[in-house]
């Protein structure tokens, strides 16, 4: 099994314009695309994306080649579904030690 971390990080705020600005006047970086539900943050080697909702800690991507496979593993070995929307299509999983990953479909050596 190969897997690999993508370059997304998502967040939820009930704030997204506040918690962009922490951001922008903390750490540099760059507002790259604005709405009122999404605040996208886009750089060279990560992406950091701001949803308006109820927080729930930060999330990292995970590219798989088989999402339910990995999907039903995690689980067997105590991940809890904290989110699954098939048809955006996304995936939350918290592992067993915090961890919270949406589980994306993508090829373990980043070709498409």
């Amino acid at each position: 099994m190969s897997n690999r971390f993508g370059t997304d990080i998502i967040i939820r705020t009930p704030d997204p314009k506040k918690a962009a600005a922490f951001y922008v006047k903390n750490l540099g970086f760059q507002i790259s695309e604005e709405n009122p539900d999404l605040i996208s943050v886009l750089g060279p080697n990560i992406n950091l994306f701001i949803e308006k909702g109820r927080a729930h800690g930060p999330v990292l991507e995970v590219l798989v080649p088989d999402v339910a496979a990995t999907k039903q593993r995690l689980i067997d070995d105590g991940g809890k579904v904290v989110l699954d929307e098939p048809r955006v299509p996304r995936t939350y999983i918290r592992d067993p030690y915090g961890i919270t990953y949406n589980v994306a479909e993508g090829s373990p050596d980043g070709e498409t």
